[in-house]
């Protein structure tokens, strides 16, 4: 019996958080997107939306704001070259699962396509900032949209951690 690829890639992603100064190829970054997009929503109502930042000004500018709601002045994204916002209707129930569903499809997906991903935090704070909502403005983004996740994607600069040991009792099984 052959290996399974899929249960492979879901077992040995980790996040990355070192980048080389090199961008994906757009064609990889459109596979993965089309991996978020796929994600299980509820009642296939697809609340999530992905914006995918690969211009160097406006992630900057994203960096800096996330930076700034985390108190520091370092690169939260790790010099990595390319950011998937990751925005869901708050309108919809299950808003923040849906977009959590998209955040793992995207960092699977990277994975299994050779690229680092890390999931960054703070993407609610960033956009109920104003400079975040007149950034959804500019974008064309409408509606009660809340910040999910920043996931940051490209080339890895380090080794691919390895797994920590998984805890005791973590699956209780009810026969």
């Amino acid at each position: 019996m052959s290996k399974n690829e899929t249960l492979e890639v879901l077992k040995t992603r980790r996040a990355i958080r070192a980048y080389q100064d090199k961008m994906p190829e757009r064609t990889l970054v459109e596979k993965i997107i089309e991996a978020g997009s796929y994600a299980p929503t509820g009642m296939g109502r697809q609340s999530p939306i992905i914006v995918a930042v690969t211009n160097k000004q406006v992630r900057d500018k994203l960096s800096k704001l996330n930076a700034d709601a985390m108190g520091t002045s370092s690169d939260p994204f790790y010099n990595a070259p390319v950011v998937l916002v990751v925005l869901a209707d708050k309108q919809c129930p299950t808003y923040l699962y849906d977009g959590s569903l998209v955040m793992g499809n995207l960092m699977n997906a990277a994975h299994s396509v050779g690229l680092g991903s890390c999931w960054i935090h703070r993407a609610k704070e960033v956009f109920e900032t104003s400079e975040g909502k007149s950034l959804l403005k500019e974008w064309g983004i409408e509606g009660n949209y809340e910040g999910i996740g920043n996931c940051v994607i490209g080339y890895s600069a380090q080794e691919n951690p390895l797994p920590r040991k998984r805890k005791e009792n973590y699956v209780y099984y009810v026969d």
